[in-house]
C-alpha cells in the first residue's frame, strides 16, 4: 500500500484510529444523552435530540471537541461523566504492533488529536498510548482542529515535517481532505473504527486508501 522508505514522519489521529471509538460515540450519544436527561427532567429521546442539534451547530469547531465547553453549556462535569465508563475506553487490537513496527522501522511517530487535554489524558491513562508514541498533541494547543489549514500550517512550524515524506492516518473523511489540501502526501483512512459498527463502505472513504487491520501493512516495515 505504501512505499515506507519514501515515510519518515507518521502523524496519526487517536480517536477511531489508534482507540476503539465505540467509547466516544457510546459516551456522546448514551451515556451524555442519559445523565442530561436526568438534569433537565426530560426523556432521554428528547434530550438526545436536543443534543444532536447542538451538536451539529459546532461540529468541526474547537468548541465540539472542548471538554470545557460542554461542561458550562450543560452544566455537567464531563470528564466525571467520561471515568463513569471509562472501562469502554481500549485499543485497537492492531494498534501496539502499528506502532512498535514504526518505532523499530525508525519512523518519527506523532499523535494528532483534536480531543480536549483532559480527554487526551484520561485516554493516556487508560492504555499508556504514550509509551509507543514520540510525542503527543492536542490541538487545543493551536486553538484550531484538523478541519483547519491553520494547524497544518502551526504544525508544520513547530514539527518541520517534509509534506512529501509524511503518512497521516485518521478515521475522519472531512480531516483527511483537510490534510490532502494542505498537501500531505500518504494519506490514510480507517474504514472500522468503531469495533460495534460496521465499517466504512468505499463511497464514504472517497477514494482514499483505506485499512481495517494494521497488521496488513506493516508487513512492508520488517
Amino acid at each position: 500500500m505504501f512505499d515506507w522508505s519514501k515515510i519518515s514522519t507518521v502523524l496519526l489521529d487517536m480517536d477511531g484510529t489508534l482507540l476503539d471509538l465505540h467509547f466516544d460515540n457510546y459516551f456522546w450519544l448514551c451515556h451524555l444523552p442519559q445523565r442530561y436527561s436526568e438534569l433537565a427532567n426530560i426523556s432521554i429521546a428528547e434530550a438526545k435530540k436536543e443534543l444532536l442539534g447542538h451538536y451539529e451547530k459546532v461540529a468541526g469547531t474547537i468548541d465540539w471537541y472542548c471538554l470545557d465547553y460542554w461542561t458550562e453549556q450543560l452544566n455537567l462535569p464531563i470528564v466525571a461523566l467520561k471515568r463513569e465508563i471509562e472501562e469502554k475506553i481500549s485499543l485497537r487490537p492492531d494498534t501496539l504492533p502499528f506502532l512498535d513496527a514504526l518505532k523499530a522501522a525508525g519512523k518519527e511517530v506523532v499523535l494528532v488529536t483534536n480531543a480536549h487535554p483532559d480527554s487526551l489524558s484520561l485516554k493516556v491513562e487508560k492504555t499508556a498510548l504514550d509509551q509507543h508514541i514520540d510525542l503527543l498533541i492536542s490541538t487545543h494547543k493551536y486553538g484550531v482542529t484538523k478541519e483547519s489549514q491553520s494547524l497544518w500550517q502551526q504544525l508544520q512550524a513547530d514539527l518541520n515535517f517534509d509534506n512529501d515524506k509524511t503518512l497521516f492516518v485518521d478515521d475522519s473523511i472531512n480531516i483527511l481532505d483537510s490534510a490532502k489540501k494542505f498537501g500531505i502526501e500518504h494519506l490514510l483512512a480507517v474504514a472500522n473504527p468503531d469495533s460495534q459498527q460496521a465499517q466504512l463502505c468505499a463511497s464514504k472513504l472517497k477514494g482514499y486508501k483505506a485499512v481495517t487491520d494494521y497488521r496488513e501493512i506493516i508487513k512492508a516495515l520488517n
